[in-house]
């Protein structure tokens, strides 16, 4: 994907004005509700008409007010996964995916329905009403549809916020896999950080109608750390759970945690707060914490009022925070040693 955009669009007292180029395949839109995430993306699709400026795709223009260019959204190549799935009732899951496949120009149809279906493991639905899933498999369906267009871009627009947190972060690989499987690049929106750092490669924020920041998920979510009532939230890949009396232990790359979280599933994906984390510079004697890892400091930042702490832990990695006198306190720094006390219930699992 090779963007420009460069659009200005007022609604009453709201005016949007973006002005950005992107590349790559895994761009992120971030902004709390009104920010005018939606009304971008609406532009990119061809739904809503920019008031002036230009939008250039691959090198064709979209819109270009100054030469009178506005390219219908039959005519863009893009496709839209929305927040609410919008299937069409009266069809069933094959009639909904092969809807926007019979409607693309043969020469386009590079992705075929066999591999979608595979793909996203929806083959014992195929015959079965869109009224009779769930809404982790409608969201499932809907993507499907949308990639069956053969699109040249994806866009998707808060396509997780309607779900709760066991079929989002169960939605999360099936939409990052088939577009890497497809090579289809894709602009991911959403207010949610989280989301953004498991999707997007590079994002840019939106406030009130206005680009204030281009940075990478991670750098993103480092700057909010202070002002966050969570702090910096961690995403642990743990595997191969072991009951261990009346807790669970898990593998952590060469660690081992305890959690009172228990899964049956053999790989989850955990949250571990960086408030949830006391440090020490040396072992202590006795802990009731659970989880003692010790860790060397890879890099501290400034987060408001408090300071992050970049740590390496058995080949892993993790963001702790602290009071910035703490910092001077224990001496941290760069190459030096601590170690990261976490209680067993600290951890949550996302899916």
């Amino acid at each position: 994907m090779d963007l420009r955009v460069r659009v200005r669009k007022s609604f009453g007292d709201f005016t949007l004005k973006a002005d950005f180029s992107a590349q790559g395949k895994r761009l992120g839109i971030f902004g709390e509700s009104g920010s005018g995430k939606s009304t971008l993306v609406n532009m990119l699709a061809g739904l809503v008409d920019p008031d002036e400026g230009e939008i250039v795709l691959d090198g064709e223009t979209l819109f270009d007010s100054a030469k009178g260019t506005n390219l219908p959204p039959n005519q863009r190549r893009i496709a839209m996964v929305f927040q609410h799935p919008l299937l069409f009732p009266h069809m069933n899951v094959r009639g909904n995916l092969l809807y926007g496949w019979k409607r693309c120009a043969v020469a386009n149809r590079q992705i075929m329905p066999d591999e979608v279906v595979s793909a996203l493991k929806i083959g014992h639905l195929l015959d079965r009403g869109v009224n009779n899933l769930s809404g982790g498999e409608k969201q499932r369906v809907a993507l499907g549809r949308a990639v069956l267009s053969n699109p040249r871009l994806l866009l998707m627009d808060e396509p997780l916020s309607a779900l709760d947190d066991s079929l989002r972060f169960g939605i999360i690989p099936f939409l990052r896999d088939v577009c890497d499987t497809f090579s289809l690049p894709y602009i991911f929106i959403s207010h949610s950080l989280v989301e953004m750092r498991l999707m997007a490669d590079r994002v840019t924020v939106y406030e009130r109608g206005r680009q204030t920041q281009e940075t990478t998920p991670d750098g993103l979510a480092r700057k909010r750390m202070g002002a966050s009532p969570v702090g910096y939230i961690n995403l642990l890949r743990l595997s191969g759970p072991q009951p261990s009396d009346g807790l669970t232990t898990y593998r952590w790359g060469e660690n081992r945690l305890l959690l009172t979280a228990r899964t049956d599933a053999k790989e989850a994906l955990f949250e571990l707060s960086s408030k949830d984390m006391i440090l020490f510079k040396k072992h202590p004697e006795a802990i009731s914490a659970r989880n003692l890892l010790r860790c060397t400091v890879l890099s501290t930042f400034e987060a408001g009022n408090k300071a992050g702490l970049e740590l390496r832990c058995g080949g892993e990695r993790l963001v702790a925070e602290v009071a910035r006198q703490a910092v001077a306190e224990l001496d941290i720094r760069e190459g030096g040693e601590v170690f990261a006390a976490i209680k067993a219930s600290a951890f949550r699992e996302l899916g």
